[in-house]
């Protein structure tokens, strides 16, 4: 069995290593190769029980607690997978980093993650070179705790078992969650990890027509990183080809506000889910461009309407 870190006060955790390391200094002088690495076992101890003491125990007494801690000191900050290796303490730091995510609803992604979402503008964070971000760095997109994610995430592993495409799996995982925040780590985990998860999404909403909402989509009030199907039906037809760089254009000059009715996000109840649709003012089946100048923002409702005039 692994051995655990103690969490003592970091000084005299200090003093006894820097005393450890010199002594090493006459194995040095010796020929015998396992004494020196036996030598080094206490060390190597000591400096993980320091790296676990930095965060006191009473705030954080596991190697979980700790993780989530640091985490949570710098949101939106690539964190080294060295950095939670020193304070986690222990040597299966990377699976509580996943159990965090997995059973305990915490908004973390890894690099590989974090460059798909960003390459299909899904990841709108200024301060963050994603591109530099490697597979072991992680962020936190959230400070939040996602309650209902174990849930989530059992689902997410009956369906990614499915024989069927990547895009397929992607929305019937959206179907079955439908009006839920879903985070890209399981979008990527119901694709079995492939790296095309996030092209699929967008081609859900600018192909197919499915209102999959993001922060830069539609739903500027949700977390960085986050999807939303917002409600079970696709558009029509000639509304499914609208860029998303367009689309986004559209909405932010109408302030996220249906033209017709002025509904917006802020007044969204689980009575009345509508959400916002651009529509266009010539209709695209007769010739009308995917233009700002030819779209207007209307919730759906009043989108239906337009469309049945």
């Amino acid at each position: 069995m692994a051995r655990r870190s103690k969490q003592q006060e970091p000084e005299s955790l200090r003093k006894r290593l820097v005393e450890l390391l010199a002594d090493f200094e006459h194995e040095l002088e010796k020929g015998d190769l396992r004494s020196k690495v036996l030598s080094l076992v206490p060390a190597h101890n000591l400096l993980r029980d320091l790296g676990s003491s930095l965060i006191p125990k009473e705030y954080a007494p596991s190697a979980r607690e700790r993780l989530i801690h640091y985490l949570q000191r710098y949101p939106r900050t690539v964190i080294s997978g060295n950095e939670l290796m020193v304070v986690a303490g222990i040597g299966e730091w990377a699976r509580r980093v996943r159990e965090l995510r997995v059973q305990f609803g915490w908004s973390v992604v890894n690099g590989v993650t974090a460059k798909e979402m960003s390459k299909e503008g899904d990841l709108p964070l200024e301060s963050v070179d994603v591109s530099k971000m490697g597979p072991d760095d992680y962020l936190l997109l959230d400070e939040t705790q996602d309650r209902e994610a174990a849930f989530r995430w059992n689902t997410a592993n009956e369906i990614r078992r499915k024989k069927a495409s990547v895009q397929s799996k992607i929305l019937e995982y959206m179907i079955v969650n439908v009006g839920k925040p879903i985070t890209g780590e399981e979008l990527r985990y119901v694709a079995n990890n492939k790296s095309e998860w996030a092209r699929r999404v967008r081609e859900l909403r600018t192909e197919q027509g499915w209102p999959v909402a993001t922060r830069t989509t539609g739903m500027p009030d949700l977390p960085v990183g986050v999807y939303l199907l917002v409600e079970d039906r696709q558009a029509p037809e000639h509304d499914r080809v609208i860029p998303d760089a367009v689309r986004r254009a559209v909405l932010q000059r109408d302030d996220y506000k249906c033209r017709d009715c002025g509904w917006h996000r802020e007044k969204w109840n689980a009575s009345d889910a509508r959400h916002l649709e651009a529509h266009h003012v010539q209709q695209h089946a007769k010739g009308g461009a995917n233009t700002e100048e030819n779209l207007i923002t209307l919730c759906n409702i009043c989108h239906d309407k337009a469309h049945r005039k």
